[in-house]
């Protein structure tokens, strides 16, 4: 098994377990321990620091990636893991130095008091995730991926679970978890740069690249895109902050991430077609291009909708486990995880756009869409709540989404959509429009299992019937006829 195909397996198996950790705190731990209100809190300070840690970043966790490689000489090289490793730190001085002296007036967009000692906390973090992507990029250059993957997704997880059951058994309060969770962050980073040094020793170069001009314009533009895609997984939260009170940032957090589900298929997807989507596009096979851009719409579409009628089909029971005070609106779930659903549609667009010559078009596009997220933050949260942020992402979403479309077939000529991905948009909402009559008399357990199962069976038998792809039959017959054989060998 080559070294791409192993660890993009393991780092898929590592992303799901830190999925799983993540959903057990989130839907278990955090609101059972914590009250609404600092569940909040924990939520706006990691969706805060998310937001701010790219502009610390400066993209260049992206840059050495790129140009590391270009540089044949030794000092060459040491000269751009030097300008990388110093570069955020300057900037954050600099941030400091910013946040230092205009405090009050930042302070002032945090409306509760409460909240306001913490302030210092979303910049410690945003300081923590900048240089730990920075140096899980660095052990990327020798082609270790697996250790850094684990820290990102499965590390502070469980070191938070443990932090949680602290919380719990009154070993810390709920002031020194909130400092303890930094901690956790700044000790990610600190383990994973050992490990990048590890890899691959830094030796001390001050001396700028020769074309260090070349290597700051492309780390701004990574830094615009950076921005804008922590800006539209975040932006909301951050906003609800500051117009509602801070306990309606747990109730949206918890939607959002139970709708994030969705969007796990297409994660691990994207860690196999990505070099591929490359390999086309420089080889100019785009006859290849089209049939991988179909295939991975028309796949994703299939199994994110499955995962999507499994989260809103079950989302009474889901919330009946929880404290009443987090239930959420379902229209509002329904529309965080159509979200979810209409990126799974698009399949590669966005590999597409961003590996080739076009990609400025698009960050110059999602410049606009996060100015028209904020606008529209600000007219729908007051007037409508959760609802109207909720609204706000649909829509951005929406347009971003058909602007990728558009981009695709401006300059490609094709799309991945056909008269079966039709079928199957239209089967997933009379199977959801169904349930909504169904209700079962037993616990929340119980309704789950038959729910989840009856809905397997039905959505299943339904894309058989569809043929959306011929992989997605053979491997769903495939699958029955190992069960018939089971089930022939276990009677005889």
């Amino acid at each position: 098994m080559g070294v791409v195909l192993k660890q993009s397996l393991q780092n898929t198996l590592v992303t799901y377990l830190g999925f799983g950790i993540g959903a057990f705190n989130v839907l278990i731990l955090y609101p059972k321990i914590l009250s609404p209100q600092y569940y909040g809190l924990v939520t706006f300070l990691l969706s805060a620091g998310t937001l701010l840690w790219p502009f610390i970043g400066f993209g260049l966790n992206n840059t050495i990636i790129r140009f590391y490689s270009s540089f044949k000489k030794r000092d060459e090289q040491n000269q751009l893991l030097s300008m990388v490793l110093f570069y955020p730190l300057g900037v954050a001085l600099i941030l400091g130095i910013i946040t230092a002296i205009f405090k009050d007036q930042f302070i002032l967009l945090i409306t509760d008091d409460w909240i306001k000692p913490y302030f210092w906390l979303i910049f410690i973090i945003a300081f923590a995730v900048a240089y730990f992507e920075l140096f899980f990029a660095w052990s990327k250059l020798k082609l270790k991926s697996v250790f850094g993957n684990f820290m990102k997704e499965v590390f502070h997880r469980f070191l938070i679970s443990v932090l949680l059951y602290m919380v719990y058994v009154k070993l810390l309060n709920v002031t020194q978890f909130l400092y303890a969770l930094t901690i956790v962050y700044l000790l990610r980073t600190l383990i994973i740069k050992l490990y990048a040094f590890y890899l691959l020793p830094p030796k001390i170069d001050l001396r700028l690249p020769k074309n260090h001009k070349k290597i700051f314009t492309y780390s701004a533009l990574m830094l615009l895109a950076g921005f804008v895609a922590t800006a539209l997984l975040d932006l909301d939260k951050v906003m609800i902050e500051h117009f509602m009170p801070i306990e309606q940032v747990s109730i949206y957090g918890i939607g959002v991430y139970m709708a994030s589900v969705i969007a796990v298929p297409s994660r691990a997807m994207h860690q196999i077609t990505l070099p591929l989507t490359a390999k086309y596009l420089n080889e100019n096979q785009n006859e290849n291009l089209k049939s991988l851009y179909t295939k991975s719409s028309i796949n994703l579409l299939v199994i994110s909708g499955f995962i999507f009628l499994l989260i809103l089909v079950n989302a009474s029971e889901i919330y009946r486990l929880l404290p009443p005070v987090y239930t959420l609106a379902f229209e509002i779930l329904c529309m965080l995880s159509s979200i979810k659903l209409l990126d799974n549609l698009l399949g590669i667009s966005n590999s597409i756009i961003l590996n080739s010559r076009f990609y400025k078009l698009l960050l110059i596009t999602g410049v606009f869409v996060i100015l028209l997220a904020i606008g529209l933050n600000i007219y729908l949260i007051p007037r409508f709540g959760l609802t109207g942020a909720a609204v706000a992402s649909l829509i951005v979403f929406l347009m971003y989404d058909l602007a990728k479309i558009f981009m695709v077939y401006k300059f490609y000529k094709f799309h991945p959509f056909s008269r079966k991905t039709f079928y199957v948009i239209v089967f997933i909402f009379i199977l959801l429009f169904s349930s909504r009559f169904i209700t079962l008399p037993f616990n929340p357990f119980i309704n789950l299992i038959i729910q989840s199962i009856s809905l397997a069976i039905v959505y299943f038998i339904g894309i058989l019937f569809i043929k959306p792809s011929e992989e997605l039959s053979l491997f769903l017959k495939g699958i029955i006829f190992k069960l018939k054989h089971f089930q022939n060998k276990k009677s005889s």
